[in-house]
């Protein structure tokens, strides 16, 4: 490929954005700062979820009732200590507990709780539900949109960015959605009625509660923040291990380690932060018992201060304080700061929620540069099928400079149906960028591509891709059996089809001698094979698709000399019968081909046969001797 094809993310979707798991509320906005903005976000939002109105809408009724139902049992407290157990007789003594009250009143409380607890499970599922159905058709979304980008779109965008917008953008949907909505109806709810009801039972011991809860919230931001940071640091370390070990334990990681001898170093670097991660463990967790224990003085130290103020107040005679009062009231207080310490973080949450999903849309709101036009067709059968031309092609990569010379400037030929053409010439003269304008995975930026006599962009992607079968240096196979590799090409083929596959790639028998045959399970990438055995493979996984047209990007550069000699003969073989076109560095490869264009600096500067070439005295015959006298392995 030309050195200016594009291989760097630049820009905001550069950088993985993640949401910072406990970490200090400035950096988690400083990160909702940059998301993207994006037009009528809080419209589109809703739009996810009106397949689920009716969930929603029961929901918020849940959530609701359910807070309503939280102050109920500190007045049934007050009636249970007053009217119950200590009921007042006509002269004013205090009296036997009244069983009867009390036992209704005990009845009342239990059936709040039950109906509480039915309730939040209630909703709680409805929430799970909500939310994951939501991320889940998301995910599939993004999913989907990002299968229609172009190629170009992969090139210069890193495999983490996008499985962060895929795992760690959209999972942390389902948690704002399952949490943020109910918390912002359900805290203030609880918030609002427990502060009525503490009103109702006294305003004085109301004044005395809320003068002393500034002190105890400040406290709880404040040990609360330096617990975060340490979080947000221990969640950094994890994440240098994580990639410490994806980096060292993969196959080729394993292969690097081994081959240097840094296994040592490796365990070093890995003990090393290891230990750093035991350190803020530690401290993280040291930093917590002293926050409970703060939070249980301050929870502690107001319910005293409520009994002395009442003591107070008793003694003085200015209020009407009884034991019922005192415990319901101090039952509500301590219901009240959570709920407070939830609202306080529900501007940030909103705007997290917010930023995760215009980081989302963003990526939704892509337009792939290649589409299919309005009318395209299917690739036509006929004596045409396997005819390709380029009509005075000229292509820039999307990301170079209109100062730098094109990839491709002004290229024209005609491959004919069942001809096998070649493509050579130095490195970087844009021979691989000719197979990919053929299958339309760049479109050209000017002239015609025709795939069977058709202009491609008038012809359906599904349709073209379809008909056109590419063997690529690098060879992938998935982390499963030879078998499904195979039938990638062709999910319903059968055994048949694929031992026939297997015989054209020349291939069969060596997978035949292995103890679980086609069973056999290649291992990541296929590291299980030698490469020439993974070479035979792909080929043998193109012929099972059977393409009228067959690419060959440089297919045995990477093989020593006995594999590529049996690759190549399976090449020749799947090259039978069907247009093929072949890019490559070794020209003893293509001697046999019909014909063989030399491309140097994006332009065809000669075309012939091997022995025409040869002959002519050009840049072909200068690279054959050069390759006679010094074979070339480079790619």
């Amino acid at each position: 490929m030309h050195a200016s094809a594009p291989g760097g993310q630049s820009g905001r979707m550069g950088k993985p954005r993640t949401r910072i798991s406990g970490a200090d509320e400035s950096a988690q906005r400083a990160e909702n700062a940059e998301a993207p903005k994006i037009p009528h976000l809080f419209r589109r939002i809703s739009e996810l979820f009106a397949p689920h109105k009716a969930a929603l809408i029961t929901t918020v009724v849940l959530v609701l009732i359910g807070a309503a139902l939280s102050v109920i049992p500190p007045l049934l407290t007050q009636r249970a200590f007053d009217d119950g157990l200590f009921p007042v007789g006509p002269d004013g003594d205090v009296t036997g507990p009244n069983l009867q009250v009390l036992t209704a009143i005990v009845g009342a409380m239990i059936l709040v709780y039950v109906v509480s607890a039915l309730l939040g499970v209630w909703q709680t599922y409805l929430t799970a539900t909500i939310g994951n159905k939501v991320m889940g058709a998301l995910r599939v979304r993004l999913f989907t949109h990002l299968q229609s980008m172009e190629l170009s779109f992969f090139t210069r965008t890193k495999t983490g960015v996008i499985q962060s917008r895929l795992q760690n953008d959209v999972g942390g949907v389902a948690s704002v959605l399952t949490n943020t909505v109910s918390s912002v109806l359900g805290n203030t709810v609880t918030v609002i009625s427990a502060f009525v009801a503490m009103l109702i039972l006294s305003w004085q011991l109301t004044v005395i509660a809320l003068v002393l809860l500034p002190f105890m919230v400040i406290a709880q931001r404040r040990v609360g923040q330096v617990r975060a940071r340490i979080a947000g640091k221990t969640q950094e370390s994890l994440s240098e291990m994580t990639a410490i070990t994806q980096e060292t334990l993969s196959v080729s990681g394993i292969l690097l380690s081994k081959s240097f001898t840094r296994q040592r170093s490796e365990i070093d670097r890995y003990a090393d932060e290891n230990q750093n991660q035991i350190r803020l463990q530690v401290k993280q967790q040291m930093t917590g018992q002293w926050f409970f224990a703060m939070v249980g003085i301050f929870m502690s130290a107001i319910p005293a201060i409520v009994y002395l103020v009442s003591g107070w107040l008793i003694a003085g005679g200015t209020a009407d304080v009884t034991a019922g009062t005192i415990v319901a009231f101090t039952t509500v207080q301590a219901r009240l700061l959570f709920p407070l310490m939830g609202l306080m973080r529900v501007a940030l949450d909103l705007q997290t929620s917010s930023a995760l999903f215009a980081r989302i849309f963003e990526y939704l709101d892509l337009k792939p540069s290649i589409t299919d036009a309005p009318g395209a067709r299917d690739v036509a059968a006929g004596p045409a099928l396997g005819r390709v031309e380029f009509d005075d092609v000229t292509f820039r990569y999307p990301d170079a400079d209109d100062e730098t010379r094109p990839t491709l400037d002004g290229v024209s030929f005609t491959i004919e149906p069942g001809q096998y053409a070649a493509f050579v010439g130095p490195s970087g003269a844009g021979k691989t960028t000719v197979s990919y304008l053929v299958p339309r995975l760049y479109e050209a930026s000017d002239g015609t591509v025709r795939f069977a006599g058709d202009d491609v962009r008038d012809l359906r992607q599904e349709s073209l891709i379809s008909n056109i079968g590419i063997v690529s240096q690098e060879t992938y196979l998935f982390h499963a059996s030879i078998a499904e590799n195979l039938r990638y090409a062709k999910p319903d083929a059968t055994d048949a089809e694929l031992e026939a596959a297997a015989r054209a790639a020349n291939i069969h028998e060596t997978i035949a001698s292995f103890p679980e045959g086609y069973a056999t399970v290649v291992g990541e990438r296929g590291y299980r094979l030698s490469g020439g055995e993974k070479q035979r493979i792909a080929i043998a996984r193109v012929l099972l698709k059977d393409p009228a047209v067959l690419v060959l990007d440089e297919a045995t550069s990477a093989l020593d000399t006995i594999s590529e000699r049996v690759v190549q003969q399976a090449l020749d073989d799947a090259a039978r019968g069907r247009t093929t076109i072949a890019i490559a560095h070794r020209l003893s490869t293509v001697v046999s081909a019909d014909v063989i264009f030399v491309i140097v600096a994006g332009r065809v500067v000669e075309k012939g046969t091997h022995a025409e070439l040869v002959v002519s005295e050009g840049v072909y015959a200068s690279l054959y001797r050069q390759q006679e006298e010094r074979p070339v392995f480079e790619n």
